[in-house]
């Protein structure tokens, strides 16, 4: 079986995922460009009625945690929801979708990047700020929930 290409191909393979699901679905989906900050989709129901803007994050592993920079910490809105993809580094299968809205996203690495800095490291050493965060949904409480972006 055919591995998935890890870096920007993931990234960019989970943006046409969700938008095609999205299409698949009833919805207008729509890329931005990449000079569009943290927006990657542009979505909105049928009727053009409702519209929310989408942030992709894709993984190729078989874990289903995500990297994301401390900035997101910050960005978030009542419009604003994050789709992560996990491709699980397989080529053949239907990728799965997690949908989270953004406030979410911001408090839950907030609260965990909190824990992991006052957590010792495996030596008992202190850990160091850094600007990476991790969102993990490993009860799937997530998965395939795409009406929470309320476009119905």
């Amino acid at each position: 079986m055919k591995k998935i290409k890890k870096g920007i191909l993931a990234g960019i393979s989970g943006e046409y995922f969700v938008a095609a699901e999205l299409s698949r679905r009833g919805y207008i989906a729509s890329i931005t460009l990449k000079n569009t900050k943290g927006i990657d989709i542009l979505v909105s129901n049928e009727e053009a009625s409702k519209t929310v803007a989408i942030q992709v994050k894709t993984n190729s592993s078989e874990r289903k945690a995500w990297v994301l920079n401390e900035k997101a910490e910050e960005y978030k809105g009542p419009a604003l929801y994050y789709v992560f993809v996990n491709l699980k580094n397989k080529v053949d299968v239907r990728p799965d979708f997690h949908i989270v809205p953004s406030e979410v996203v911001a408090n839950y690495i907030k609260k965990e990047h909190d824990e992991w800095l006052l957590t010792p490291g495996k030596r008992g050493q202190p850990h160091k700020e850094t600007p990476m965060r991790m969102f993990g949904d490993k009860d799937d409480a997530y998965l395939e929930k795409w009406e929470k972006l309320g476009l119905d």
